[in-house]
């Protein structure tokens, strides 16, 4: 199963930035569902251009020279094409920052990161809790560390390591008191130093909406204030491998949930309080769709949205601070059941799609208001599906649109997807 980060509290899928597609309560619904999915209704519409040649940055690209990256792609060439990649495969196209999450239940990640190494700037494994512990923190995780991936990962390319550190302590505990938020900015940068890490990536912005403590002003600042101390303290440390670099601190966010931001929301003005402390912001521009609202897994219009409620639409403001922003793109889709009483569906991973495909031969459909394909098919129990997965195309727009504002991306997670996406990046 495709496991994925928590959700952040609030909202975003009841009150986000375009409305939700409708549910399902009927079999007349469920008609209306799936003409729904073909006539592509699900958000306003959004203007772009469909490039069928190779963009100059491509043209050495085996994905662009075989003609793959299309609007008019089909399950046969999924099934045959999937696994190939250029022969260069330390050119990179995508020239702003790329990080690549793993996660220790998916090896395949790790073996993804070696071979593609030279497209990373970041490489961040899934690998730290930062826990409370009767009155004190632990830092719970080096047991994942894998030194032999990481000496390995170091001889074949340039990529950071910055492994995902989560805040699960209590707010209470953690952020009441400064002796607490100390020894917890002790313990990760004395696990950075004698791991020789080149930073972290911290995710605890979803956790503390969860805990509600962002209703309150006087504990939204101790947060934002922790967060820089934090990167801070870790930009007074030299990195082991590169001479003059500092250790850096990414910081996870979740994309705001309305077009009116909530307290909860993470939003322009947080951005640019932590702005200097922070070297980039994993931005989670995806789960848009869920079993209870099935649909596309990020609609381009709705990452447009987001990145315009950051940054603005233009100006000094969006030019020095989109530089920062990581892009969130899904290696993952989701098999959503059509059906109320068949549990809704779920995550799925590039195996579990070519699965499919390789048992239904469907007809991929391209959803031009999403930017994504889609297909649907009966189960064994003649139960309805809508599958939606990355694609060549789906993934391209993207990429086209991070690069538009000056952003680079960030990617949950790479063993989740099929080796040619990697042709792209």
């Amino acid at each position: 199963m495709a496991k994925k980060r928590s959700a952040p509290v609030g909202g975003r899928r009841e009150n986000r930035v375009e409305p939700p597609p409708p549910q399902v309560n009927s079999a007349s619904g469920r008609r209306n569902l799936i003409l729904f999915f073909i006539t592509s209704s699900i958000i306003a519409t959004v203007a772009y251009r469909f490039r069928q040649s190779s963009p100059p940055q491509y043209q050495e690209s085996y994905v662009y020279e075989q003609g793959l990256v299309t609007i008019h792609a089909n399950y046969q060439d999924v099934l045959t094409e999937n696994s190939k990649v250029s022969e260069n495969t330390s050119q990179r196209h995508y020239n702003y920052p790329v990080l690549g999450y793993i996660t220790p239940w998916n090896s395949r990640g790790y073996e993804l990161a070696k071979r593609f190494n030279s497209k990373f700037t970041h490489i961040s494994p899934v690998w730290y809790d930062l826990k409370s512990q009767q009155t004190s923190l632990v830092l719970e995780g080096r047991h994942n560390a894998d030194r032999g991936w990481i000496s390995e990962l170091r001889k074949s390319g340039e990529a950071l390591i910055l492994p995902r550190v989560v805040l699960e302590a209590s707010p209470a505990v953690l952020l009441g008191k400064e002796k607490q938020r100390n020894k917890a900015i002790k313990l990760i940068v004395t696990e950075c130093k004698e791991m020789g890490y080149d930073g972290i990536v911290l995710e605890s912005w979803s956790r503390w909406a969860a805990y509600g403590i962002l209703h309150d002003p006087n504990m939204r600042n101790l947060a934002l204030q922790f967060v820089k101390q934090l990167g801070d303290a870790l930009h007074s440390i030299g990195s082991e491998k590169i001479s003059g670099q500092r250790l850096q601190l990414v910081y996870v966010i979740g994309p705001p949930s309305s077009e009116k931001l909530q307290e909860h929301d993470f939003g322009p003005k947080d951005l640019e309080t932590l702005s200097e402390a922070v070297d980039g912001f994993s931005l989670m521009t995806y789960d848009f769709s869920n079993p209870h609202n099935p649909g596309p897994n990020a609609p381009l219009k709705w990452i447009q949205i987001v990145l315009k409620l950051l940054l603005g639409n233009s100006g000094s403001r969006a030019q020095s601070l989109a530089p920062k922003i990581l892009l969130g793109f899904n290696f993952y889709g989701n098999d959503f059941s059509l059906s109320r009483d068949a549990g809704g569906g779920g995550a799925i991973i590039g195996r579990d799609y070519l699965a499919l495909l390789e048992k239904h031969r469907p007809e991929l459909q391209w959803d031009k208001n999403s930017g994504e394909h889609f297909f649907i098919y009966n189960d064994d129990k003649d139960i309805r599906h809508a599958v939606f997965y990355p694609s060549l195309k789906s993934i391209s727009l993207r990429l086209e649109e991070a690069r538009s504002w000056g952003c680079g991306i960030s990617i949950w997670e790479i063993g989740q997807g099929l080796d040619y996406f990697f042709d792209l990046l």
